[in-house]
């Protein structure tokens, strides 16, 4: 299961414009701002596509194109994310101190693939997990808290606000994009979907 919401994309104006400092060509610029929204122009266009077929130490532009986005995933599925740590920053839900603070039940997880065997599983350890988090509150016994985050699977879902550049992006499509995991997948489509980022990267 992966859920993506609050997707921000800004800086196109200021990276497009940097991409020209190489050759001082700020006047061939057609790109524009309507409404707040950037709107790519065709010669603009055309030198990005360019650049980004050159290869990465010529698309440097692509590390100045942010996006902020709200990711909920598995635990499985967040420590293949921290592969891409450099250039990327992500402030997460806290397990260490909001696990306790609300019931523990099913939708807390990614169950969606599970088989019946699995999902029986699953139930009988969150009956365990919910009795450990309320021992804890209860009483704020430290051995209870540690039982309850040492046992916690890795399908536990957790949100994280991510920021991170079209260049991250692009080596994430290109690593995940045929990912046996169905969340890698589903970001990748969503990742297509960027303003110009099919047209400029995916040619």
């Amino acid at each position: 299961m992966i859920q993506i919401d609050k997707i921000y994309v800004y800086n196109f104006e200021n990276a497009v414009r940097g991409a020209r400092n190489a050759m001082n060509s700020w006047h061939l610029s057609d790109s524009s701002v309507d409404n707040g929204l950037f709107v790519m122009g065709e010669a603009d266009l055309t030198l990005m596509k360019k650049l980004c077929k050159a290869g990465t130490s010529h698309r440097k532009f692509l590390r100045q194109i942010f996006v902020s986005i709200d990711i909920t995933a598995p635990l499985y599925w967040w420590k293949e994310f921290d592969t891409y740590k450099v250039g990327t920053t992500a402030n997460s839900q806290s397990t260490m101190h909001k696990l306790h603070a609300k019931p523990i039940a099913r939708g807390d997880f990614s169950h969606d693939r599970m088989n019946p065997t699995a999902l029986a599983a699953l139930d009988r350890l969150i009956v365990t997990l919910e009795g450990l988090r309320k021992e804890f509150v209860a009483t704020k016994d430290k051995d209870a808290w540690y039982s309850l985050i040492q046992l916690l699977p890795s399908s536990y879902n957790q949100m994280r606000t991510c920021t991170m550049s079209y260049e991250n992006l692009a080596n994430m499509y290109f690593d995940r994009k045929s990912h046996k995991l169905e969340e890698w997948r589903i970001l990748c489509a969503e990742i297509a979907s960027l303003p110009y980022f099919a047209d400029m990267i995916l040619i």
